[in-house]
């Protein structure tokens, strides 16, 4: 590659239950998954892979047909501790990391190898041995020109690997990498790639431009260069600070029909969104509400707030009457979901002398009152009646939805 350019990405190794194994050195070369609370398996070991097991699996299949296996619930608060503390090391050696979810990172490594006195291979050499070390966790890296070519390079020895790909060797990987493998290659557009006798990132990296450009938009032009050696996706260092929208959801096991049940989920999903939203002194203007059935098909509804407000009460009350427009009796449901949209920032909200906006600064008020309180003690204290079927039920575990309202990656 040029010396002028090196982009690194590391990528944790079965990262959940990688946290869970530095945690309890017990679980070393055990197979092990997590997502007990959710009733399906979040994340599994590479043992545990090996038997079969996979993502989105029942619990209840794993404890029948694989009794051997260690199934635990999900320690959110743990792996996002980690995923600091990984990104922190990649911090050592470079300053523009961008944080692209809780268990990778991009960071750009260009120029300095001449003052750390290191090639850019000996820098992610070191940065893996310091994570092995300090935190006993498995990550793989990559090196490249892009940050396409480092995804595909961290992917390329797994787990516990690093791969450098230099600017004169890239059609070896690439030609090697099937089109759906592609780092922004969804399943939809790597069929339309099939259909156009396009099956590897080889064959699409010597299409030409107007090629690229007559079948497909323009983000597919950016990955087109960037597999070509062409960087063209930058680094972003900025740590985000701000949601276009905010999204609660909860999974469960055995599915469920119950009305009461599913609006008190609703409800819990409501108040988690609400509570990472008066975090940030963001308001929605709109609130979407959904229900996946144990098909996976999913049915929402949007729903419009006449005065935006990070207080529950209000917008429980409007999912509440709108909530049969996604409900049918005798359909089995397995997940509910909130999504705060079109949020605006206090600045943003004009005061009015309307009873109803009045009554919604009280809400907010006394919510901001119990947010102190539950930071200064560090715990969940206060629930809505509404939500207490959803708390009467959660089982052992924490929820990704639970989270810290700081968390904002995950």
């Amino acid at each position: 590659m040029k010396k002028d350019q090196a982009i690194l990405h590391i990528d944790g190794d079965a990262f959940f239950v990688g946290v869970e194994v530095a945690k309890n050195s017990k679980l070393k070369g055990l197979p092990v998954v997590t997502g007990e609370e959710r009733g399906i398996v979040s994340a599994l070991s590479y043992e545990a892979k090996a038997l079969g097991i996979t993502r989105g699996m029942p619990i209840f299949k794993v404890n029948k047909k694989f009794p051997s296996v260690i199934v635990l619930p999900g320690d959110y608060k743990s792996y996002v501790k980690y995923s600091k503390m990984m990104f922190n090391i990649v911090r050592r050696y470079a300053d523009d990391v961008e944080e692209y979810s809780i268990d990778e990172c991009f960071a750009d490594l260009t120029g300095l190898e001449l003052s750390l006195k290191m090639s850019y291979k000996e820098m992610a050499e070191t940065i893996k041995k310091e994570v092995n070390d300090e935190l006993d966790l498995s990550v793989s890296l990559g090196v490249a020109s892009t940050k396409v070519l480092a995804k595909i390079a961290s992917n390329w020895q797994k787990p516990n690997g690093l791969t450098v790909i230099e600017k004169d060797n890239i059609k070896e990987y690439i030609d090697k990498v099937p089109i759906e493998k592609i780092w922004g290659v969804g399943p939809k557009t790597s069929a339309k790639f099939i259909d156009l006798k396009v099956t590897t990132a080889g064959e699409f990296a010597r299409k030409s431009m107007d090629w690229v450009r007559e079948n497909f938009s323009k983000p597919y032009l950016s990955i087109w260069k960037e597999l070509n050696g062409d960087s063209v996706l930058g680094i972003d260092p900025i740590i985000k600070t701000k949601y276009s929208s905010i999204q609660k959801t909860k999974s469960f096991n055995p599915f469920t029909n119950d009305r009461h049940f599913l609006l008190s989920q609703i409800s819990k999903n409501i108040e988690g969104a609400c509570s990472k939203a008066r975090h940030y002194g963001l308001f929605p203007r709109k609130v979407s509400i959904f229900l996946k059935t144990q098909d996976f098909e999913m049915i929402n509804n949007t729903i419009s707030v006449e005065f935006p407000t990070n207080a529950p009460e209000t917008i429980i009350s409007l999912c509440n009457m709108e909530f049969d427009k996604i409900y049918t009796k005798g359909i089995m449901y397995r997940t509910t979901g909130v999504t705060l949209q079109d949020l605006v920032s206090t600045e943003s909200i004009q005061t009015d002398l309307f009873e109803e906006s009045n009554d919604v600064d009280k809400f907010e008020t006394i919510h901001n009152s119990i947010d102190l309180l539950e930071k200064k003690f560090n715990k969940k204290m206060v629930y809505l009646a509404s939500t207490h079927s959803a708390i009467k039920h959660q089982k052992k575990g924490t929820e990704s939805d639970d989270l810290d309202s700081d968390l904002l990656f995950l």
